[in-house]
């Protein structure tokens, strides 16, 4: 197998933790005979101190000409005091989805906070958040109905929009 992998070392402690994880497919690679390529791409507050802007388009095309992308965490306080359009986190809202595996592995089993009866079954699964709308750019309204609140989050797509979604992957 042969992946090209963009890396995003993230900020503060993130760019430690992605060096590992590389070691880590590094191994894999060579075990298993894969070949991975790493493109460096740059986002968060490493995008805002080089470029100014939290994700800017070339590093955002390096990203989606990959296979995957590992994300290291972004954000931290040398970056709070800036406007919200340029704070690190505004460059998760330009990538698609978030995805995050979930498993429990039998050393952990006695850690989780589900039920031992669910915990003994196994858990294994992935989950996808993606990032174009909702909560993040939709209208946001709540209101009272049946002495509940109900809350509403709405999001208009343009003609450019519907076409980048399917560029990027909602098959």
């Amino acid at each position: 197998m042969q992946k090209n992998i963009a890396l995003i070392y993230g900020d503060c402690a993130s760019p430690e933790i992605v060096t590992q994880a590389v070691r880590v497919l590094d191994k894999i690679a060579e075990k298993h005979g894969h070949t991975f390529t790493y493109t460096r791409a740059y986002m968060g507050g490493e995008a805002i101190d080089k470029f100014g802007d939290p994700l800017p388009q070339t590093e955002l095309d390096k990203c989606l000409a990959s296979d995957s992308v590992l994300l290291g965490a972004v954000g931290g306080p040398k970056w709070e005091g800036l406007p919200g359009e340029k704070r690190p986190e505004k460059g998760l809202l330009r990538l698609y989805a978030n995805t995050r595996p979930a498993k429990i592995w039998p050393q952990l089993a006695d850690a989780s906070p589900l039920k031992q009866e669910i915990v003994e079954k196994g858990i294994d699964f992935v989950v996808v958040r993606e990032l174009i709308g909702g909560v993040y750019f939709g209208e946001h309204k709540t209101w009272e109905e049946n002495g509940e609140t109900v809350a509403l989050d709405t999001m208009p797509y343009s003609t450019h929009e519907i076409e980048r979604i399917g560029r990027i992957g909602f098959e």
